[in-house]
């Protein structure tokens, strides 16, 4: 919505709202006064009638107990309280059919008056059901009552009615206890359950006068019910209530009550009358306040109309001057704001990311006006500039952060490096000996793993790993690098590899790659499986895939496992993912060389990862064809043949690697031992010989170039050139130099029957390979499940 709409809006909502609040005020107003009028005169119409089948209903109820009994003219006296209740009866029928008043209960259960009528005559049931009858009768009017009174939603006509309602309860409740004494008859003797209901409606009536009807009368009335209560008939109810209670006496049919029972009769008759005249007086009352809090509330609708009225006129005139104005000036305001945030903020951010200076100028300033339009102009450039500090920081942060972890990891590495010339060093002198040499080789492959690592702190704070080679390497050379970074290297096996040569400047980006998924390859998969890698070329670079043996993996964990490897991730998902920073690695590589990696199931049940590097990458020979071309001829195709051979020819020399066998190749026959081969060279390249496992399982020690001349002791080591020197030292693999004379003499032919070359310390150290892989295995799962 514009800045104009919802100022208009701001305009026009307040004044339609007050409008229809005046009118839905006027109607409740007019609605409320309509409604006391109808109650009124409802209550006018059916009030008396109600109220006289009320008392005409308690009377008949004690001339039935009476007759229950056997007193003496209680058959007489009964006759006519049946027929003044068949008259209040017949009158209350019509004057509600009149007024509309709900008293259907009422008149449902006046139907039932005839029956309880001939049972009292037949003494058939039991008095305590016929009474019942009676008060569940008188009940319901009570509430006709209550509901009648107190339907109105003003508190001062509820507080003036409340006593109403109680005084009829209290009433009640003395009229329930004649019942009772009734009851008792000439005998004086009441059952042990009526005697009970005598109790409890002593305390209700006493209870509802006490708390329910003087503290709310008003004083007129509250000082003719204290002539009431001290009238001397008063005085000998309280006094005859105290005696049945606290005077009586049990026999064998039941209570017997106190001979002062008789005078019940005459205070009774005497009370009541004038109970019945404060009712009757209190609910003219409460009638007579309705009508006049009617009368004022149409006095109050008029006033309201008429000040309403004005008001609105005087709220529009002031509301569309001050959107006039509002909007002139928040118009500029508007058009400031828009530039900083779609134009120079987002500026301001990239070049405080990229490392620039800022020009302070295009940033909105403080300006220190008072008005209200140039205090948010102020708010906003307050703003602006700790957001623009803030990014600053950040940048800061992030810069030096990388800048520090860089700077770690190359000192790191510079120590690595030494620790593996040092480890070089040691096993040139003590290779002969071989429980030695496999332990050096375990160091060994220890320290590569730590030099890894550190590269991963490189590579994730920004940095490069420093390149060492200058001249293309074949694949499987490569690849046979990359698989010596691992430390179970002897379960790598190479299948079907490409001939084709990497760049130099990439190689060990791509060694290191590979590296990374080859060690989770081995250790997320049964010690004693295989892990097959293959290469090859393929329409968009070459293909390099690794399959493993490993558990099974659910499809959302390869997807989530994909995604890291498509994604950058803030230094805060690194820290939460500490233990598995593989993935983000080569995810980072990946994106550097534009490689491409995907993970998937295998169809034997473990996972494939493979890799794509785009053909750049690759030397021009081997690259690729973008397109299918024609078939050629004849004669191309035999020109083409001998393509290879003059490449390879051409090829300059590579710098040897230092790699331990992937996999020991069959054991030298019975015929004798067997002499190392020399490497075969086709031009100028080197082919690197099969290996020969020593004894003890390790890799040979073989070189793949000239030894270098021998170095007189303690003289210092050739300088690195120039643009070697200058960047951070990594380690380095150097290629075996040569084979202890011991492993090179002539072996002790075999015998037909060969035993496991295994000893138990190797049976050991497999079995708790299998446990800790299998240990890895199950926490990996275990926090990935969600």
């Amino acid at each position: 919505m514009r800045l104009r709409t919802l100022l208009v809006c701001l305009a026009v909502v307040p004044t339609v709202a007050m409008g229809t609040q005046t009118v839905l005020t006027a109607e409740r107003l007019l609605g409320q006064s309509a409604h006391l009028r109808a109650d009124v005169a409802a209550s006018e119409h059916t009030g008396v009638p109600l109220y006289t089948l009320l008392v005409d209903l308690q009377a008949e109820r004690t001339a039935s107990a009476a007759l229950w009994a056997g007193s003496p003219g209680a058959e007489q006296e009964l006759r006519q309280r049946r027929q003044a209740t068949d008259r209040a009866a017949a009158e209350f029928r019509r004057a509600a059919a009149e007024a509309g008043v709900s008293v259907g209960e009422v008149v449902r259960q006046l139907g039932d008056l005839a029956v309880y009528r001939g049972r009292a005559d037949a003494r058939t049931g039991t008095p305590d059901s016929l009474l019942a009858y009676y008060t569940g009768l008188v009940n319901e009017i009570i509430r006709v009552y209550q509901h009648e009174f107190s339907h109105s939603q003003d508190a001062e006509l509820t507080q003036a009615s409340r006593p109403v309602v109680s005084l009829l309860s209290a009433s009640e409740m003395v009229a329930r206890q004649d019942a009772l004494l009734a009851l008792a008859g000439p005998s004086r003797e009441l059952s042990a359950s009526a005697f009970d209901q005598f109790t409890r409606a002593v305390g209700a009536q006493r209870y509802l006068y006490e708390t329910w009807v003087v503290p709310y009368l008003p004083e007129r009335d509250r000082r003719f019910y204290e002539r009431i209560t001290t009238s001397p008939a008063w005085e000998t109810k309280t006094r005859i209530e105290n005696a049945i209670i606290f005077e009586n006496k049990d026999s064998d049919t039941g209570i017997r009550l106190p001979a002062d029972v008789g005078e019940w009769r005459a205070a009774h008759d005497s009370f009541s009358m004038q109970m019945a005249t404060l009712n009757i007086d209190r609910a003219r009352q409460v009638l007579t306040l309705g009508e006049a809090k009617a009368d004022r509330l149409q006095t109050e609708v008029a006033w309201l109309i008429g000040g309403s009225g004005a008001g609105l006129l005087l709220v529009v005139a002031i509301v569309v001057a001050g959107t006039r104005s509002v909007l002139r000036r928040l118009d500029g305001l508007h058009r400031r704001t828009v530039a900083v945030a779609e134009r120079i903020l987002p500026d301001v951010v990239a070049q405080l990311g990229s490392g620039r200076p800022v020009d302070e100028s295009v940033l909105p300033r403080v300006t220190g006006h008072r008005d209200e339009v140039g205090r948010i102009n102020d708010a906003f450039a307050r703003v602006v500039a700790v957001s623009v500090d803030g990014h600053r920081q950040l940048a800061a942060e992030r810069h030096g952060f990388g800048m520090f972890a860089s700077g770690i990891a190359s000192r790191t590495g510079n120590l690595v490096s030494r620790q593996l010339a040092l480890t070089e060093d040691i096993q040139d002198a003590f290779g002969h000996d071989e429980p030695l040499l496999a332990q050096l080789m375990r160091s060994d492959q220890l320290t590569v793993g730590m030099r890894r690592q550190i590269e991963n702190l490189l590579i994730l704070s920004g940095g490069e790993i420093p390149d060492p080679h200058t001249e293309p390497m074949r694949i499987a050379d490569l690849l046979r690098e990359a698989a010596a970074e691992v430390e179970d290297f002897r379960r790598i096996e190479r299948q079907a590899l490409d001939e084709a040569s990497v760049q130099p400047h990439v190689i060990s980006q791509i060694s290191h790659l590979l590296a990374e998924l080859l060690d989770n390859a081995t250790r997320f998969s049964p010690p004693r499986s295989k892990v097959v890698i293959r290469a090859e070329l393929v329409a968009d670079g070459l293909s390099v895939e690794i399959e493993d043996r490993g558990p099974r993996v659910a499809s959302a964990t390869y997807e989530e496992m994909n995604r890291r490897l498509h994604s950058a991730p803030p230094y805060a998902v690194l820290a939460e993912n500490a233990h598995r920073l593989g993935l983000f690695v080569v995810g980072h590589l990946a994106e550097q060389l534009g490689a491409t990696v995907t993970l998937r199931r295998s169809v034997y049940g473990g996972t494939s990862a493979v890799v794509v590097l785009p053909g750049g990458l690759l030397s021009p020979a081997d690259r690729p064809a973008p397109q299918p071309a024609p078939r050629p001829s004849p004669a191309a195709e035999d020109a083409a043949a001998g393509a290879p051979e003059a490449v390879t020819a051409a090829a300059p020399a590579r710098k040897a690697v230092r790699t331990p066998a992937l996999a020991p190749e069959p054991a030298p026959s019975a015929a004798g031992p067997e002499e190392p081969v020399p490497a075969r060279t086709t031009g100028p390249r080197a082919v690197e010989p099969a290996p020969v496992p020593t004894p003890a399982g390790l890799p040979s020690r073989r070189r793949t170039d000239p030894e270098p001349p021998a170095r007189a002791e303690g003289a210092p080591r050739p300088a690195l050139p120039a643009r070697e020197a200058a960047r951070p030292a990594l380690p380095e693999r150097v290629p075996q130099t040569h084979m202890s004379q011991q492993l090179r003499g002539p072996r002790t032919p075999e015998t037909t029957d060969r035993q496991d070359p295994a000893t138990p310390e190797e049976v050991a150290d497999a079995w708790a390979d299998y446990e800790q892989g299998t240990r890895k295995v199950e926490e990996e799962l275990r926090q990935d499940q969600p």
